[in-house]
Protein backbone atom coordinates (compact mmCIF):
# COMPACT_ATOMS: atom_id res chain seq x y z
CA UNK A 1 0.00 0.00 0.00
CA UNK A 2 2.83 2.38 0.97
CA UNK A 3 3.92 2.29 -3.34
CA UNK A 4 0.37 3.04 -3.95
CA UNK A 5 0.25 5.61 -2.23
CA UNK A 6 3.59 7.62 -2.40
CA UNK A 7 3.45 7.30 -6.15
CA UNK A 8 -0.04 8.80 -5.88
CA UNK A 9 0.96 12.27 -4.32
CA UNK A 10 4.33 12.21 -5.89
CA UNK A 11 2.60 12.05 -9.14
CA UNK A 12 -0.01 13.94 -8.52
CA UNK A 13 2.21 17.24 -6.60
CA UNK A 14 4.90 16.54 -9.86
CA UNK A 15 1.88 16.76 -12.66
CA UNK A 16 0.45 20.11 -11.43
CA UNK A 17 1.85 23.06 -14.04
CA UNK A 18 2.78 19.98 -16.58
CA UNK A 19 2.97 20.05 -19.63
CA UNK A 20 0.33 17.23 -19.98
CA UNK A 21 -1.89 18.90 -17.68
CA UNK A 22 -1.35 22.22 -19.53
CA UNK A 23 -2.67 19.22 -22.84
CA UNK A 24 -5.07 18.26 -21.23
CA UNK A 25 -6.65 21.77 -20.44
CA UNK A 26 -5.70 22.90 -24.21
CA UNK A 27 -7.66 19.15 -25.43
CA UNK A 28 -10.81 20.11 -23.17
CA UNK A 29 -11.06 24.01 -24.59
CA UNK A 30 -10.56 22.53 -28.01
CA UNK A 31 -13.09 19.83 -27.78
CA UNK A 32 -15.52 20.28 -24.85
CA UNK A 33 -16.15 16.70 -24.46
CA UNK A 34 -14.92 15.88 -21.44
CA UNK A 35 -15.60 12.24 -21.14
CA UNK A 36 -13.42 10.84 -23.91
CA UNK A 37 -10.97 13.28 -23.08
CA UNK A 38 -10.39 11.84 -19.80
CA UNK A 39 -10.60 8.64 -20.98
CA UNK A 40 -7.86 8.84 -23.37
CA UNK A 41 -5.99 10.20 -20.50
CA UNK A 42 -6.55 7.31 -18.47
CA UNK A 43 -5.67 4.82 -21.18
CA UNK A 44 -2.45 6.86 -22.32
CA UNK A 45 -1.70 6.78 -18.60
CA UNK A 46 -1.87 3.22 -18.11
CA UNK A 47 0.19 1.92 -21.40
CA UNK A 48 2.64 4.50 -20.75
CA UNK A 49 3.63 4.03 -17.11
CA UNK A 50 3.11 0.51 -17.55
CA UNK A 51 5.75 0.98 -20.04
CA UNK A 52 8.23 2.88 -17.51
CA UNK A 53 7.51 0.65 -14.49
CA UNK A 54 8.16 -2.35 -16.50
CA UNK A 55 11.41 -0.93 -17.51
CA UNK A 56 12.13 0.35 -13.82
CA UNK A 57 11.69 -3.59 -12.65
CA UNK A 58 14.35 -4.74 -15.74
CA UNK A 59 16.54 -2.04 -13.88
CA UNK A 60 16.27 -3.43 -10.61
CA UNK A 61 17.11 -6.93 -12.23
CA UNK A 62 19.53 -6.07 -14.00
CA UNK A 63 21.65 -3.87 -11.21
CA UNK A 64 22.75 -5.14 -7.87
CA UNK A 65 21.42 -3.96 -5.22
CA UNK A 66 24.32 -1.00 -4.58
CA UNK A 67 24.21 0.47 -7.31
CA UNK A 68 20.55 0.26 -7.93
CA UNK A 69 20.64 2.31 -4.29
CA UNK A 70 22.97 4.66 -5.65
CA UNK A 71 21.15 4.99 -8.79
CA UNK A 72 17.39 5.90 -7.37
CA UNK A 73 18.87 8.22 -4.34
CA UNK A 74 20.56 10.12 -7.46
CA UNK A 75 17.59 9.96 -9.63
CA UNK A 76 14.99 11.17 -6.88
CA UNK A 77 17.53 14.13 -6.29
CA UNK A 78 17.36 15.19 -9.73
CA UNK A 79 14.32 14.65 -9.90
CA UNK A 80 13.29 16.76 -6.99
CA UNK A 81 15.79 19.79 -8.90
CA UNK A 82 13.60 18.60 -12.07
CA UNK A 83 10.87 19.63 -10.29
CA UNK A 84 11.39 23.43 -10.12
CA UNK A 85 11.53 23.63 -14.02
CA UNK A 86 8.13 24.77 -15.08
CA UNK A 87 7.10 22.70 -18.31
CA UNK A 88 5.97 24.42 -21.63
CA UNK A 89 2.75 22.85 -23.37
CA UNK A 90 5.11 22.20 -27.19
CA UNK A 91 3.40 23.20 -30.11
CA UNK A 92 1.85 21.18 -32.36
CA UNK A 93 0.78 18.64 -29.77
CA UNK A 94 -3.33 18.64 -30.75
CA UNK A 95 -3.30 19.63 -34.12
CA UNK A 96 -4.35 15.93 -35.22
CA UNK A 97 -7.99 15.05 -34.91
CA UNK A 98 -8.21 12.51 -37.36
CA UNK A 99 -9.03 9.68 -34.37
CA UNK A 100 -11.53 11.74 -32.59
CA UNK A 101 -11.18 13.23 -29.28
CA UNK A 102 -10.55 10.15 -27.62
CA UNK A 103 -8.11 8.96 -30.13
CA UNK A 104 -6.50 12.34 -30.36
CA UNK A 105 -6.43 12.81 -26.84
CA UNK A 106 -4.54 9.17 -26.31
CA UNK A 107 -2.15 9.68 -28.90
CA UNK A 108 -1.02 12.79 -27.43
CA UNK A 109 -0.98 12.38 -24.11
CA UNK A 110 1.09 9.37 -24.66
CA UNK A 111 3.45 10.80 -26.97
CA UNK A 112 3.80 13.92 -23.94
CA UNK A 113 4.62 11.73 -21.53
CA UNK A 114 7.70 10.16 -22.99
CA UNK A 115 10.56 11.19 -20.73
CA UNK A 116 8.22 13.58 -18.95
CA UNK A 117 9.08 13.82 -15.01
CA UNK A 118 6.02 11.76 -14.13
CA UNK A 119 7.20 8.73 -16.52
CA UNK A 120 10.92 8.99 -15.00
CA UNK A 121 9.27 8.78 -11.20
CA UNK A 122 7.23 6.16 -12.27
CA UNK A 123 10.72 3.92 -13.30
CA UNK A 124 12.71 5.00 -10.22
CA UNK A 125 8.97 4.07 -8.45
CA UNK A 126 8.98 0.84 -9.68
CA UNK A 127 12.66 0.22 -9.19
CA UNK A 128 12.26 1.42 -5.48
CA UNK A 129 9.30 -0.72 -4.91
CA UNK A 130 8.46 -4.32 -5.34
CA UNK A 131 4.91 -3.53 -6.42
CA UNK A 132 4.21 -3.02 -10.02
CA UNK A 133 0.86 -2.97 -9.71
CA UNK A 134 0.53 -0.85 -7.04
CA UNK A 135 3.32 1.47 -8.76
CA UNK A 136 1.35 1.77 -11.91
CA UNK A 137 -2.53 2.12 -10.17
CA UNK A 138 -0.87 5.01 -8.18
CA UNK A 139 0.86 7.19 -10.85
CA UNK A 140 -2.06 6.30 -12.87
CA UNK A 141 -4.30 7.41 -10.00
CA UNK A 142 -2.07 10.63 -9.44
CA UNK A 143 -2.62 11.54 -13.19
CA UNK A 144 -6.27 11.16 -12.89
CA UNK A 145 -6.48 13.30 -9.46
CA UNK A 146 -4.23 16.43 -11.20
CA UNK A 147 -5.81 16.11 -15.22
CA UNK A 148 -9.24 15.09 -14.36
CA UNK A 149 -10.24 18.29 -12.79
CA UNK A 150 -8.32 20.68 -15.62
CA UNK A 151 -10.56 18.51 -18.37
CA UNK A 152 -13.91 19.27 -16.16
CA UNK A 153 -13.36 22.46 -14.62
CA UNK A 154 -10.89 24.25 -16.93
CA UNK A 155 -8.69 27.26 -16.20
CA UNK A 156 -10.72 28.25 -13.34
CA UNK A 157 -9.64 25.22 -11.33
CA UNK A 158 -5.98 25.53 -13.13
CA UNK A 159 -5.28 29.31 -12.42
CA UNK A 160 -5.99 28.73 -8.71
CA UNK A 161 -3.63 26.59 -8.10
CA UNK A 162 -0.35 27.74 -6.65
CA UNK A 163 2.01 25.50 -8.97
CA UNK A 164 5.18 26.94 -7.88
CA UNK A 165 4.58 26.00 -3.80
CA UNK A 166 2.98 22.58 -5.25
CA UNK A 167 6.08 22.04 -7.21
CA UNK A 168 8.63 22.96 -4.41
CA UNK A 169 6.69 20.51 -2.04
CA UNK A 170 7.30 17.74 -5.08
CA UNK A 171 10.75 18.62 -5.25
CA UNK A 172 11.18 18.24 -1.11
CA UNK A 173 9.53 14.77 -1.06
CA UNK A 174 11.48 13.41 -4.28
CA UNK A 175 14.78 15.13 -2.58
CA UNK A 176 14.22 13.07 0.81
CA UNK A 177 13.32 9.64 -1.07
CA UNK A 178 16.84 10.67 -2.62
CA UNK A 179 18.47 10.67 0.41
CA UNK A 180 16.70 7.81 1.66
CA UNK A 181 17.47 5.47 -0.92
CA UNK A 182 21.43 6.70 -0.26
CA UNK A 183 21.06 6.18 3.10
CA UNK A 184 19.37 2.66 3.11
CA UNK A 185 22.35 2.46 0.86
CA UNK A 186 25.14 3.14 3.79
CA UNK A 187 22.99 1.38 6.27
CA UNK A 188 23.30 -1.69 4.23
CA UNK A 189 27.18 -1.80 4.18
CA UNK A 190 27.51 -1.06 7.88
Amino acid sequence: MEAFLISTGLVALAEIGDKTQLLALLLAARFRQPVPIVLGILLATLLNHGIAAAFGVWLTSLLGPQALHVLLGLSFILMAGWMLIPDKLDDGDTHHTRFGVFGTTLVAFFLAEIGDKTQVATVALAAQYDATLMVVAGTTLGMMLANAPVVYFGERVAGKIPTRVVHALAAVIFALLGVLALLRLALINE
